[in-house]
């Protein structure tokens, strides 16, 4: 095993075996990916912020279903929020949420369309 010199960023400082908490928290993350409106949200909100109306327009879901849904995605910590006079704005949190959810995708398309995988 590799040490990780003292200079890395925790962000970056990733046990070669994860931890149960660590799994725990993935699998969460994973768990939240598995709903086809979730993940369309999240995806939307990979290509910049959102309101609910936009959100709900692009997805073809109900305003309830969305907004239930943001507020799961919020609660969890995988979306912020912010004010903009009477609309709230969704925005994903994280950076690694993007590549995750991009990749994810990206995996789906060579699924679908049978272009073979990347080594």
């Amino acid at each position: 095993m590799t040490a990780v010199p003292a200079t890395t960023p925790a962000s970056l400082d990733h046990a070669e075996h994860p931890d149960r908490a660590r799994l725990q928290a993935a699998s969460e993350t994973f768990r939240m990916l598995s709903d086809p409106t979730r993940l369309h949200l999240l995806w939307l909100l990979s290509h910049g912020p959102a309101d609910v109306t936009e959100l709900t327009t692009a997805t073809n879901a109900s305003r309830t279903a969305v907004s239930q849904h943001l507020a799961k995605l919020r609660f969890i910590g995988m979306v912020d929020t912010q004010k903009n006079g009477r609309n709230v704005i969704y925005r994903l949190a994280d950076g690694h949420l993007t590549r995750l959810v991009r990749e994810g995708l990206n995996y789906a398309d060579h699924t679908i369309t049978g272009e073979p995988a990347h080594q």
